[in-house]
């Protein structure tokens, strides 16, 4: 019976990362972008990209993706996280990625990327045209976390089983290149707190998604107030009047979505918001929401304005944070390659 490893005892660090397609949204803002300005308040160091190569993995406009890079950086900015506390860079700025990709791409197993529900989702019926970078996409997402050791990853639902992958394939690489030593860490899950699964404004049983062909699904963190008011007034709804109590909303997807988004923007519970508004129609409350909306995204659209309109800035940003995370990243690489034996002199 052989010994189970010894904990891993390196610096705790965190990582993290959005695509650069679509506009970044209240969704991305409640459900993501909040925990990651409050983990910068710990102890752990944190990294936060923009992960332009897994954009790569389904049809994109090359010529626009460095302008979507910068948009999302500043939708990162805006929304409080802090260049002088976390590094904030482009994927694809720190080779390391892609180099660790492919060693672990030897480590995993076909029948573990078989079994991503994920590429299912995203390939549909015609998988056997999707790209394999699609397919592989998993084992990117693991390079991107353990090339830097990062012992914690914010993860919603729907990235949870890629992160159990990530760990599967740490494990296989200790025992196959290290003896069992934990030289790549299993990272533990951040799970995501209020506001995690914001619904899209047409369809209470859909999340709200960067990718949905409906502007008016989502409300963007670079909207106006004229913008907002406009989408939450068409956001869909049902006949009835709130109910008095969270037990109401059951069965009334659309309903259970604005009332939480007005929760999660106020501070406040679905049950608190239902003690003051329940009975009243959505005539009366969508006008309040849209109002509680205005007022919490305007500080974020203003500064996202400010910074996409000073692009230097915004590259000046992700210049120190690839410098940080390459630097982060070397070490790890080279003791990765002695254990798989490459050759060097």
């Amino acid at each position: 019976m052989t010994d189970a490893p010894a904990p891993y005892e390196g610096p705790r660090r965190i990582l993290s990362g959005m695509q650069p397609t679509g506009q970044l949204h209240l969704g991305n803002y409640l459900g993501a972008l909040k925990n990651w300005v409050a983990l910068q308040d710990g102890e752990a160091e944190c990294f936060y990209c923009a992960v332009d190569m897994h954009a790569m993995t389904v049809p994109y406009e090359p010529a626009a993706l460095a302008k979507a890079v910068r948009g999302v950086t500043a939708a990162y900015l805006a929304a409080g996280v802090d260049p002088a506390r976390s590094a904030i860079f482009a994927q694809s700025a720190v080779p390391a990625h892609a180099e660790l990709a492919w060693i672990l791409q030897c480590v995993a197993r076909l029948g573990w990327l078989e079994r991503m529900t994920q590429f299912k989702d995203k390939a549909g019926k015609d998988a056997e045209r999707a790209s394999v970078g699609l397919f592989t996409y998993p084992v990117l997402m693991a390079a991107d976390i353990l090339v830097y050791k990062a012992t914690e990853v914010p993860v919603g639902e729907d990235q949870k089983q890629h992160l159990e992958l990530a760990r599967d394939v740490a494990a296989r690489f200790n025992r196959d290149f290290a003896g069992g030593r934990t030289v790549l860490p299993m990272p533990d899950p951040v799970i995501l707190g209020t506001g995690a699964r914001i619904m899209s404004l047409k369809d209470g049983t859909s999340k709200m998604s960067k990718s949905d062909p409906s502007d008016n699904s989502r409300i963007n963190l670079h909207d106006d107030a004229d913008t907002i008011a406009r989408k939450i007034k068409k956001a869909k709804t049902d006949p009835e009047p709130l109910p008095e109590t969270v037990e109401g909303l059951e069965a009334r997807p659309e309903a259970r979505n604005l009332v939480g988004i007005f929760a999660a923007l106020t501070g406040r519970t679905s049950a608190d918001v239902l003690a003051e508004y329940g009975g009243q129609g959505f005539g009366a409350f969508k006008p309040v929401l849209a109002d509680a909306a205005v007022q919490f995204i305007a500080p974020i659209s203003e500064e996202f304005g400010r910074l996409m309109a000073d692009p230097a800035e915004i590259d000046r940003v992700l210049t120190k944070g690839a410098e940080r995370a390459n630097a982060a990243a070397a070490p790890v690489l080279a003791e990765v390659r002695d254990l798989v034996g490459y050759w060097r002199a």
